[in-house]
């Protein structure tokens, strides 16, 4: 290669990184970068992070979630290319900061003294006036002035034509540009604390540390080294959850991929756990009393850690996120849904698991093996009874016009509401999924005790979703007198006998039909087993068993004309009623229990029942699980951070907001007076004034310090004069 080529590719990389480095460090690169972050952000904050994927893939279908996971959507403030622009503003910001910071501190120390005369009237803001004193007198008198007025101030002396001249001057509100030093070197602290207290150092133990997220199960003794960061690991935020009476020494640090766990050089024993709430149902408090064990040296701390009050221990702070089961213990009891079967008890933990068969507790045939879910346990439920009311009045009059009601409404404090509430506590309720052998499952949730909706007849409520993403929908399952759902259980199962539905129909009949109408009686009574037939459900011509209210609308449908269906209908139901509440009653006595009232609590019990007979049969389980008893067991969640680069994010929102109020509120002003030999014992002074912002409140100031320093007026402004 010759001298001149290499000095032609000298220079051409020499102006590629003269170019790359002016690009860093403009402005404009500096504004996209921050768009860029400012639009991830907001992603960030729509988009739920760290959320499981099956989540992402019922929420947006299989492709848009596919796509948000492959650009870490998920997890935007930990993906490589949010990190990656967060490094390239700190670069771009360092490179405008060390470009700009030597002119500034430069600009800072010059007065600008050497400016020329004639310069001066050029500038926006001038004046001109005679003054008293020769030159150096009134230079000494004017800067003393300025002096106590807060600026600095530099005099110079001039040899001129017509004579010794001074220059004076003086400036104020130099802050300003180490307001711009400040606000810049904020960005920088600022990404720099956030790059160390986030994902960065976490990342780069994965990728030169041998490091990988796991993704398996079971116990965390088990989990091996490579999954396991040290207790030396200077910045980390994960959760740790212990449940009353136990302590834990391992947190977890949720990835996109899996988890890590953080070893903690102590451990986290929680002695109680407590919680209050408001009426709504809403946690008002969740505290943990807890005793800090320290790994190395045996110490006990004990700490209360609530809400904004955390602990810190060794670097650590501790602080209280939420609250969850600490695998409480239920007895539950299994409930027949199908007619069939007996009832068995059952227990297990929140978190764990059951195997039976339909025949009880147990292992049979595989394929008829169903897998028992213990998935949530709540003590309290606290629902909104007053909505129903209100919805009988909601009716619209549209020739009332109640302008009072209509302010008021709208008018007041901002908790106030419309309409009535009615906030109850139900009581516990028990949540869990019975999974099939081929691993499909469906949610369940069940409440412990009656509740009275409001029509004064208590119904139990038990809850069934597909998925996760859908609303529970709830089988209502009347109480009875003695406040159990037996008596339901027993119609459920009798409608399965035909010699029971025989009995009750024949109890109907004799107590429907006169005795001086004999010949009603077989009719009435093949009426009536029909009824309860069809209500108990047949199999049709396609080999699906129908039955409840739908079969008997069928059965309307296909053998009775349109114009007589509403009267032979209301004959079929009321018929299908009392044989219902004959085969109730019929029921009782053999149980040995008192025979219900012919009064509206058993009417109401009865309409109920018929519903919830007809709606058992879409049940999708052949049994219900109701808890019969608990132990609950409390346990707090805690994050657990330890965050060196916050001292750093806290010092760079100091220089931020000092920054920011520097270049908003402080004014940067040059002021030059030039003083000529005017005659014996006066001088003619030339006075102008720059400032980085022009605003009527600088035209006053100039005016006021015009006639303070020279007894002028300032001179009007000509067009194109601005400097």
């Amino acid at each position: 290669m010759s001298d001149t080529t290499h000095r032609a590719t000298s220079s051409f990389r020499s102006r590629a990184w003269r170019a790359a480095v002016e690009l860093l460090s403009s402005m404009r690169f500096a504004i996209a970068l921050l768009t860029i972050i400012c639009i991830a952000s907001v992603i960030g904050t729509v988009l739920k992070q760290h959320e499981p994927a099956v989540n992402y893939v019922n929420q947006f279908g299989p492709f848009w979630s596919q796509l948000f996971l492959a650009l870490k959507l998920n997890a935007v403030y930990s993906a490589w290319w949010f990190l990656l622009i967060l490094a390239f503003l700190v670069v771009s910001t360092s490179l405008c900061v060390a470009r700009h910071t030597p002119k500034y501190l430069a600009d800072l120390r010059s007065y600008k003294e050497n400016i020329r005369e004639k310069s001066l009237e050029a500038f926006r803001h001038r004046a001109q006036a005679e003054v008293r004193g020769t030159p150096r007198e009134a230079a000494e008198r004017l800067g003393k002035l300025l002096a106590t007025g807060g600026w600095k101030v530099r005099l110079q002396q001039r040899d001129t034509a017509g004579g010794e001249g001074w220059m004076v001057a003086a400036k104020a509100g130099a802050a300003h540009k180490l307001g711009y030093i400040a606000a810049h070197s904020a960005i920088v602290l600022i990404c720099l604390g956030g790059l160390f207290d986030g994902d960065l150092i976490v990342r780069a133990q994965m990728l030169f540390g041998d490091k990988t997220p796991y993704t398996g199960g079971g116990r965390v003794s088990d989990v091996a080294p490579e999954h396991r960061l040290s207790e030396r690991n200077p910045t980390f935020r994960g959760n740790l959850m212990v449940a009353e009476g136990t302590q834990s020494s391992t947190a977890i640090l949720n990835q996109s991929d899996g988890v890590l766990l953080q070893e903690l050089p102590f451990a986290v024993e929680l002695k109680k756990f407590i919680v209050e709430y408001y009426s709504t149902g809403m946690p008002k408090l969740f505290a943990s009393e807890v005793i800090i064990h320290d790994k190395h040296t045996g110490e006990q701390t004990a700490e209360r850690i609530e809400v904004n009050h955390p602990a810190h221990y060794k670097g650590v702070e501790i602080y209280q996120s939420s609250f969850d089961d600490g695998g409480s213990s239920v007895k539950m009891r299994a409930v027949p849904m199908d007619g069939t079967g007996t009832p068995f008890m059952v227990e297990g933990t929140i978190g764990g698991s059951s195997e039976f068969t339909r025949a009880g507790v147990g292992r049979g045939d595989p394929q008829d093996t169903l897998t028992l879910e213990y998935t949530a346990l709540r003590t309290i439920n606290v629902e909104n009874f007053g909505a129903s009311k209100g919805a009988m009045d909601s009716g619209t009059d549209v020739r009332k016009v109640d302008l009072k009601a209509a302010i008021d409404a709208r008018l007041g404090a901002g908790h106030k509401t419309t309409t009535e509430k009615e906030l109850r506590n139900i009581g516990p309720s028990i949540g869990y999924k019975l999974r099939d052998a081929s691993g499909q499952a469906r949610e369940y949730q069940n409440y412990m005790l009656p509740v009275d909706t409001g029509d004064g007849n208590p119904v139990y409520l038990l809850g069934v979703r597909e998925n996760p993403a859908d609303a529970f929908r709830f089988l209502r399952v009347p109480a009875d007198a003695e406040g159990s759902m037996d008596t339901f259980l027993r119609l459920r199962t009798a409608l399965a006998d035909p010699a029971l539905r025989e009995q009750a129909a024949r109890r109907y009949v004799a107590t429907a039909v006169d005795a001086a109408r004999p010949d009603l009686r077989e009719p009435l009574m093949q009426s009536a087993l029909r009824a309860l037939e069809m209500y108990a459900g047949t199999t049709d011509e396609a080999g699906v068993k129908i039955g409840g209210l739908q079969a008997v609308s069928r059965f309307m449908e296909q053998n009775v004309p349109e114009a007589e269906r509403a009267r032979a209908g209301e004959v079929l139901v009321r018929i299908l009623n009392g044989v219902l509440f004959e085969m109730a009653q019929a029921l009782r006595e053999k149980n040995g229990l008192k025979p219900m009232e012919n009064d509206a609590q058993t009417l109401a019990f009865m309409t109920q029942a018929v519903f919830s007979l007809s709606d058992a049969q879409f049940y999708p389980a052949p049994m219900t699980f109701m808890l019969d008893d608990f132990t609950h067991v409390q346990a707090s969640v805690f994050q657990v951070t330890r965050g060196p680069g916050k001292n750093v994010v806290y010092l760079g929102c100091l220089f931020l907001i000092l920054g920011i109020f520097a270049m908003l509120y402080v004014r940067d002003r040059r002021l030059w007076i030039w003083l000529a030999p005017a005659g014996e014992g006066a001088s003619h002074a030339t006075m102008a004034q720059s400032t980085n912002r022009q605003t009527m409140e600088g035209d006053k100031d100039f005016a006021l310090l015009t006639e303070k320093l020279i007894g002028a007026k300032p001179i009007a402004r000509r067009p194109g004069a601005d400097k």
